[in-house]
């Protein structure tokens, strides 16, 4: 670069700074103005924080630390409320000017002397340190920004530990009904319907051709389109900052003759779901004579190249080898729907349940929402592992949820305070730690600890967890009993648990014979795959079985009800047909665009303590499970310190192989990828899963050569 160039470059760095500056500055002026809008917009007499927060583009948090009047009724009343002696402060949200809404540093001797209460000794060394004490204040992990809700004291708490009247998971009445389907490659244009195969020209394949030609196609009428191939929402993906953005354009894109779903009967699934990878598109036709959904076939397997002939067969496969043990079955849009369906065709007509299962409150519900988190999913980076790893070994944990469904926690949830586990025997405390509870807890990892972390604690973000392993840190968390099980008689060194609060349920068996159902179909579904003679069967019979997988998964995770949005189109002409609880986010001359939550606080099947239970015991399995056949264990825990590369839900990724047994049941670890080393250890997320595909690709070359 000679002096010309240097000096030009100096003059456009300028010009970039300048724009930096401008652009800070018309931010600012923004926010406030958004900030201004959010105080005229609280007061209105409605007006909700969890409204304001989708359209400010705001956490619930910011706006509550905006205008605090804003702040739910559960949350108010515990600000309200004097709070106890050494009881942590309510749940953390930003408190205006500066304040942080963190604990105070605990100060040795300022709390209660702490209550012991010992629980079964596991080692012969060492037994676990389990204590029972009140909520006390005390450093956060460092980075934590986020404090996870506590329960209230006295009756404000307590009033929490009931059902919800006149709601409860029933067996239905009547007989769920198919809809006719096909199945469409947008790139190739390939349709199939029934037998029938057909090739469609979709132009640039929006939802308004798809529909076109599909009813061109099939005059008599179709209510579910599933797209095998093509991605068409992610045409356009290049124009718009998020891969969501595109999506919710290609849904809400003008179709002519057609307008969103408005629902209808007991369906109560209406205006679009807009999802990055798989969404689902719902148009009724103006004149109300069709329904029909436009979905991604990825919700239920990887259709990696297959044909819409070899979907179709997979998905006539599932539906025979489910009537086996539903004689009534449908297989209905998604997993998630599906795996409901046939869960609560699965209640009891006689005993203790025959008039189903009660529904939490909707304070606990809330609470296990934002304190029971899913799969574990963690990177280990240097120097907690090599730069340089010897070898990268994925190990996936089969059907992995489907091993933790004999137990569930059923009847009345009880509150069980610190002081009440304080004067519980030592037999009466082991049944509580080891049985079906969620517990908030003030964990210390050992000061010689050297392997992974244990227990979940709130990371920064809305969701975010992560697992402290450093010696001597000290945090507070809510965790499930398997995890509390593990923490306390792991395989290395008992950790030290201190019992601040917790909600304890009967154990019972509500999914037992659901999952027991499925488990079987999955085998049958498996046998066929491996043993079939025919290629396109085979594979439609592995496909069939990913499917139950994806039941059985998403069938789960379906019991938590998270929070969502559902977001539609609305004509300006049609403008009454905007929902009543809906939010608008955005208009033109033509059209309403508007989103509004949906099944959380009313749906009768919303059963968040089976998934949180399902949850914590999946990712206590990640750590140490037993083989009672094989007499051994296996996990995460049983590996040398360091070995240990990332979580990911069922799977581990280790620098090495482990011994561990394989008998093709659920749980079981099996060896799914072996990159040969020396290999540089990943930093990111997209780095480990490069990895992860070339492992695989690797393991199948040197299965395939031997």
């Amino acid at each position: 670069m000679d002096a010309h160039k240097y000096t030009a470059a100096l003059a456009d760095l300028r010009g970039v700074r300048d724009e930096i500056k401008k652009t800070r500055a018309t931010l600012a002026r923004l926010e406030a103005q958004r900030d201004k809008q959010v105080g005229l917009l609280a007061g209105h007499d409605k007006a909700k924080a969890e409204r304001i927060a989708p359209a400010a583009g705001l956490s619930l948090a910011e706006v509550v630390a905006l205008v605090p009047a804003l702040a739910p009724a559960g949350l108010a009343a515990a600000q309200e409320t004097p709070p106890a002696e050494n009881a942590p402060p309510p749940a953390g949200l930003d408190r205006p000017g500066g304040g942080t809404g963190r604990p105070a540093v605990e100060t040795p001797g300022a709390a209660a002397p702490a209550m012991t209460a010992p629980v079964p000794q596991t080692r012969a060394a060492q037994a676990p340190h389990a204590e029972a004490r009140p909520p006390a204040a005390e450093a956060p992990v460092e980075g934590v920004s986020r404090v996870l809700p506590s329960i209230p004291d006295g009756a404000a708490g307590q009033n929490w530990f009931a059902h919800t009247a006149n709601l409860a998971s029933q067996r239905p009445n009547f007989t769920q009904q198919a809809r006719s389907t096909v199945f469409l490659d947008t790139t190739t244009g390939v349709l199939v319907h029934r037998q029938q195969t057909h090739h469609l020209s979709l132009g640039a394949a929006t939802a308004a051709e798809i529909l076109t030609a599909v009813f061109h196609t099939v005059p008599e009428g179709v209510e579910r389109i599933y797209v095998t191939a093509g991605d068409p929402w992610h045409r356009d993906a290049d124009r718009y900052p998020y891969l969501r953005d595109a999506v919710a354009a290609w849904l809400n894109a003008p179709a002519p003759g057609w307008r969103t779903d408005t629902g209808r009967g007991r369906d109560r699934m209406a205006g679009h779901f807009v999802h990055a990878r798989h969404p689902v598109g719902r148009y009724q036709q103006e004149n109300g004579e069709a329904h029909v959904e436009i979905r991604s076939v990825g919700e239920w397997f990887d259709a990696d190249g297959d044909t819409p002939a070899t979907v179709r067969d997979a998905f006539v496969l599932l539906w025979q080898a489910l009537r086996r043990h539903w004689p009534d079955a449908v297989v209905m849009g998604s997993p998630s729907q599906t795996g409901r369906d046939l869960w609560t065709r699965t209640i009891p007509t006689r005993g203790q349940y025959a008039e189903g299962y009660p529904v939490l409150s909707e304070e606990l519900r809330g609470l296990l929402h934002e304190t029971a988190g899913q799969g574990r999913t963690e990177l280990l980076t240097p120097p907690q592992v090599p730069e340089q790893l010897p070898q990268l070994v994925e190990y996936d944990r089969t059907f992995a949820y489907a091993k933790h469904t004999w137990k569930s926690p059923v009847g009345t949830p009880r509150r069980v305070t610190a002081q009440t586990f304080a004067t519980w025997s030592e037999k009466e405390q082991m049944r509580a730690l080891y049985g079906c509870g969620h517990w908030q807890v003030r964990v210390t990892v050992p000061d010689t600890w050297n392997h992974v972390g244990i227990l979940p604690a709130p990371a920064p973000g809305e969701r975010a967890w992560h697992y402290p392993s450093t010696p001597g840190t000290t945090f507070t968390t809510w965790a499930g009993g398997p995890e509390i099980h593990t923490a306390l008689s792991n395989p290395i060194q008992p950790w030290k648990i201190e019992i601040l609060d917790g909600i304890l349920w009967d154990d019972g068996k509500p999914l037992d014979d659901w999952a027991k159902k499925l488990k079987e179909t999955w085998t049958n579904l498996t046998a066929q795959a491996h043993f079939h003679g025919a290629t396109e069967q085979a594979r439609a019979a592995h496909l069939a079985s990913r499917a139950v997988r994806a039941i059985l998964l998403y069938g789960i995770g379906s019991f938590a009800q998270r929070p969502r949005m559902v977001t539609g189109t609305t004509p300006r002409t049609h403008e009454s047909d905007v929902p009543a609880d809906a939010e608008i986010i955005g208009f033109d001359d033509a059209q309403i665009t508007w989103q509004k939550p949906t099944g959380f606080s009313r749906d009768p099947n919303a059963h968040p303590e089976w998934a949180a239970a399902i949850w914590s015991g999946a990712r206590a399995a990640l750590l140490t499970q037993r083989h009672r056949d094989d007499n051994t264990h296996a996990g995460a825990l049983h590996t040398p310190p360091g070995s240990v590369i990332a979580f990911r839900t069922d799977a581990l990724y280790l620098t090495g192989p482990e011994p561990w047994p394989y008998h093709h049941q659920p749980g079981d670890y099996l060896r799914k990828g072996h990159l040969p080393g020396p290999v540089t250890a990943p930093t990111t997320e997209e780095e480990l899963l490069t990895l992860r595909d070339a492992g695989r690709t690797a393991l199948a070359q040197s299965a395939g050569e031997a």
